[in-house]
């Protein structure tokens, strides 16, 4: 069995405690820049309909972005909206994918990262996620 870091799945809604955690100490959170109507953490939000990927950011910002191979799309449009002064700050909840040439072009030159311990149980999951979590900071 092969569980170590493949799933099929791409949407892993974040849990509300963990948001509040981040909430509390980064926020308050005025963008969810990837969520859907069942799962937004903040008021205002992109949705797949909305498409983060092509709106301008702004605020501070949550991201828990689709993992698998867009996650890096993602990833980059953070910094590209830091970088362009749009967004204040934007964290993230990502997978702890450290060999992944995303990882290391934009998340380890431009993010502040915080490794999480132990695996997070996404909302409506039955068990924590067959990988491990990051939250990452850019600002």
């Amino acid at each position: 069995m092969n569980v170590h870091f493949s799933s099929k799945k791409m949407e892993w809604a974040t849990p509300w405690e963990l948001f509040h955690v981040w909430d509390i100490s980064h926020g308050p959170f005025t963008l969810d820049v990837c969520a859907t109507w069942e799962n937004a953490k903040c008021r205002t939000f992109f949705s797949p309909a909305t498409n983060g990927l092509i709106q301008c950011w702004h605020g501070v910002c949550w991201m828990n972005p689709p993992y698998g191979r867009e996650t890096g799309r993602w990833i980059a449009k953070a910094v590209e909206e830091i970088h362009q002064r749009n967004a204040e700050r934007i964290v993230c909840l990502l997978p702890a994918r450290t060999d992944t040439a995303w990882w290391h072009a934009f998340v380890m030159p431009y993010g502040d990262i915080h490794f999480l311990r132990g695996r997070v149980r996404f909302e409506g999951a039955k068990h924590p996620a067959p990988f491990p979590s990051a939250v990452v900071i850019f600002r």
